[in-house]
């Protein structure tokens, strides 16, 4: 709204402030927002072309093809065998995994039709940046739980098994998807009257999530903010506690030990989960900053969409999934028993 009072006259904005006009405010403000967002996408476009960036979507492909057959398989292996889908941390994984698949979906299917112009309605951008959003948090926080999960599982391992149901940890993961959406769907519903029937060739998180920061709607920055500090301390603690619990174990002792490693493995893996999102932070904080530059802001966020918000989703199946000897086993016998059915055909 202030860059639409800014070139208004003074008479018309002291009218505008009058509460008598405020559906006049209101129109004129709706019908400012789609120059605004005429003029990102238009040199947003400019951008990619001038630096040939639509040659990311070919590593995005790759990463996602190659994650689109790694987590099938592993969710086959957790939910096809009894005793795995009865444990909670399998059940965490699963939930990572499927979150993963949805916002791997999403993000490849808007980088597609960005890369070919495809036109879409500005409430569909808005619906699948909702989505990536609620998929992109519900995996942050399932990764979280599992941190948390490891710590109870070692500090109370006599009641470990008895603490969550299979039911109520499905209820909790239930909870968490509908935390995970809550915020992202009222931003939308806030919105749905304000370019719903507009066309954008440039659907982008970054566009959509910053049209709101211009806007002064819903407080994304304190968001993103709360949410990342509430698990960085939920991770944080639990791994010193679980250090102080087992350190007199001697567990730590061996340089390759498989508390060490499996600390190694986590701990890259939240890096790899956690570092994407400060960036898009970091893309959302300078998204109205004059001083940085448009080729910049793009490049940004061309490296984070395609790239890094990818890598743990690639070696999530392989450093969480398959780490986990139950998996590997289940994996095994599963292969086996494809081969024998195979071979029983042929025969």
């Amino acid at each position: 709204a202030s860059l639409i009072t800014e070139t208004l006259p003074d008479e018309v904005q002291s009218h505008i402030n009058h509460s008598s006009v405020l559906p006049l405010r209101r129109k004129i403000t709706m019908t400012s927002s789609r120059p605004l967002i005429s003029n990102l996408t238009m040199d947003w476009i400019e951008s990619m072309e001038r630096w040939h960036l639509h040659l990311f979507c070919i590593p995005t492909a790759v990463i996602s093809f190659a994650t689109f057959i790694a987590n099938p398989v592993l969710l086959v292996c957790i939910f096809l065998s009894r005793a795995l889908r009865r444990e909670t941390r399998y059940l965490l994984v699963a939930n990572t995994l499927i979150a993963d698949m949805l916002f791997l979906i999403l993000n490849l299917v808007t980088l597609i039709g960005n890369a070919v112009r495809a036109e879409i309605p500005w409430f569909v951008c808005e619906l699948f940046t909702t989505l990536l959003v609620t998929a992109y948090s519900c995996a942050i926080i399932t990764v979280t739980l599992m941190v948390v999960d490891t710590f109870a599982a070692v500090r109370w391992p006599l009641q470990y098994h008895n603490l969550l149901s299979p039911a109520q940890t499905n209820c909790i993961l239930g909870v968490v998807w509908l935390l995970c959406a809550i915020y992202p769907f009222t931003l939308m519903m806030m919105m749905k009257e304000e370019l719903s029937n507009d066309n954008v060739t440039v659907c982008l998180a970054l566009i959509s999530l910053g049209f709101f920061k211009v806007k002064n709607i819903g407080g994304i920055d304190m968001y993103f903010l709360v949410a990342a500090l509430i698990c960085t301390f939920l991770i944080f603690y639990c791994y010193i506690r679980l250090y102080m619990v087992t350190r007199m174990q001697g567990i730590w002792h061996s340089r390759f030990s498989r508390a060490r490693v499996t600390v190694l493995v986590h701990g890259v893996l939240l890096l790899l989960y956690f570092a994407p999102g400060f960036v898009f932070a970091l893309e959302i904080y300078i998204f109205q900053k004059k001083n940085v530059s448009q080729d910049l802001r793009v490049w940004i966020s061309t490296v984070n969409a395609n790239f890094l918000m990818l890598l743990p989703r690639a070696f999530a199946p392989y450093l969480y999934g398959l780490r986990y000897r139950e998996i590997s086993e289940s994996l095994t016998l599963l292969l086996h028993r494809h081969r024998r059915n195979r071979e029983n055909t042929l025969s």
